[in-house]
């Protein structure tokens, strides 16, 4: 099964070409801000909406068919996730999409209104108003790399204006569909310049429904800039251009005001990136569209844990393993390993054990009058396949709920029925390198200002 599948990916690469880019040289990258809004979601709120997208992306396990830019986060909207102000079309638009690494289809919001007085500016795609908008014809081969409606139309070879139409389906009844089409895209470059990005495939959603893609955890965004493996990302598209290698670095959003993260498209070149730690990425047949590693223990103040690595594995069934996820904020560890974890932490923390624990979270402890809470609090170190330790700072798994409360920001999930996740907050403070080429995941704590 797996060898046909990697032929089957193999092929789909072959069926999209590489988005034309003009005028960028060899030694620059695309660089797009990572953006979040404010006020922040509150830690129940987001971990009710990260269990929620857990349990869909869950569910969409199948076996399949056949630029520096700042990264804002989609807090304000009650979500943890990042977006990007992507500028489409010719005269550019702009819109607001979610980066997310946890899915492959860029769309967009469209509108086919001919007097668009009802619509307000940047909030959805008018393709009427764009030179470069080219609908893709139902016969071109990349239509078969979006999935179709049901029942799809019949496809009218003779037809000139025949276009692909496609239907994008979450696990809750949510969708998107619409028509999948190239258009040009303008970013910024690395040294400051605007380049055209010509002929990205994206989705043109003219009909959008369900709480997935326009309730309270999308609400603010115009869209998704999928990051994934699969062959229609927009890192895909982009990645063959610029070594099929992408990075970002998601600074503490807690710090006021919140430095940018940026999100880059292509190698960067600094004595930073050089010095990342490296571990294998890994391919599930069943998830194709994750990225996966293999976390092979957890220490708590140097202590490793005695945790069966059976924990850690990918059964016959593609569940369990371990995902770097931007679009989940919390972490979330196999139940049995997750035990261990706060059992280790609760013997190992100088701190008074909250009377109350927020709801949710099942460590929590009362911070009032302390100078430095975070030097009292055990420290985590995560051992990956490839001999890479990753040792994020207290700050990032332990979180106030409240004033004066501080609970652990780590749950529990069922290696049976789901998959372990290095969420956005765990990641704050790192560079993370997603070289696709090599299929390896590098991070440093260093790596960030040169970005």
């Amino acid at each position: 099964m797996l060898p046909l599948l990697l032929l089957c990916s193999l092929l789909s690469l072959l069926l999209l070409p590489s988005a034309n880019l003009a005028a960028v040289s060899d030694d620059e990258y695309l660089k797009l801000p990572l953006l979040r809004k404010s006020p922040l979601p509150s830690p129940t709120q987001a971990l009710a909406l990260d269990t929620r997208r857990l349990h869909f992306l869950s569910l969409r396990r199948k076996p399949t068919p056949f630029v520096k830019s700042p990264v804002f986060s989609g807090a304000s909207s009650g979500s943890g996730q990042y977006f990007v102000d992507l500028r489409i079309g010719q005269p550019p638009q702009s819109l607001l999409l979610i980066a997310d690494t946890g899915s492959d289809l860029v769309w967009v919001k469209c509108s086919a209104c001919r007097n668009c007085s009802l619509h307000s500016p940047a909030t959805v795609f008018f393709p009427r108003h764009s030179s470069t908008f080219s609908p893709t014809h139902c016969y071109d081969p990349t239509c078969r790399l979006v999935p179709e409606p049901n029942p799809a139309p019949k496809c009218n070879h003779t037809r000139i204006h025949s276009t692909c139409p496609y239907e994008y389906a979450y696990a809750d009844g949510s969708s998107t569909s619409g028509l999948f089409a190239r258009e040009t895209t303008t970013l910024k470059t690395s040294s400051g310049r605007e380049a055209n990005l010509k002929s990205v495939a994206f989705g043109c959603g003219f009909r959008i429904s369900g709480q997935t893609v326009s309730g309270t955890s999308f609400n603010g965004a115009h869209g998704v800039l999928g990051l994934g493996r699969g062959p229609i990302s927009f890192a895909s598209q982009l990645g063959r251009r610029f070594g099929n290698k992408f990075s970002y670095c998601l600074m503490d959003y807690t710090l006021s005001p919140p430095p940018t993260s940026y999100l880059t498209i292509g190698g960067v070149q600094s004595d930073a990136v050089s010095k990342l730690s490296f571990t294998p990425l890994l391919t599930n047949p069943l998830s194709p569209t994750f990225y996966y590693v293999r976390l092979k223990s957890i220490s708590v103040n140097g202590a490793k844990l005695r945790i069966d690595p059976s924990v850690w594995e990918i059964d016959g069934s593609g569940n369990g393993g371990t995902v770097v996820d931007s679009g989940t904020t919390l972490a979330f560890l196999a139940d049995p390993a997750y035990r261990l974890v706060v059992a280790s932490m609760r013997r190992r923390i100088r701190l008074p054990i909250a009377a109350e624990l927020t709801p949710g979270f099942d460590l929590c402890v009362n911070v009032s009058g302390v100078l430095n809470p975070e030097k009292m609090m055990p420290r985590l170190k995560f051992g990956f396949a490839g001999g890479a330790v990753f040792v994020p700072p207290r700050r990032n798994y332990f979180i106030e709920t409240e004033e004066h409360i501080k609970c652990l920001a780590i749950q529990s999930v069922n290696p049976k029925v789901g998959f372990s996740v290095i969420g956005n907050l765990m990641q704050q403070g790192f560079l993370f390198e997603f070289d696709r080429d090599r299929s390896r995941l590098g991070f440093s704590r260093r790596g960030c200002s040169s970005l």
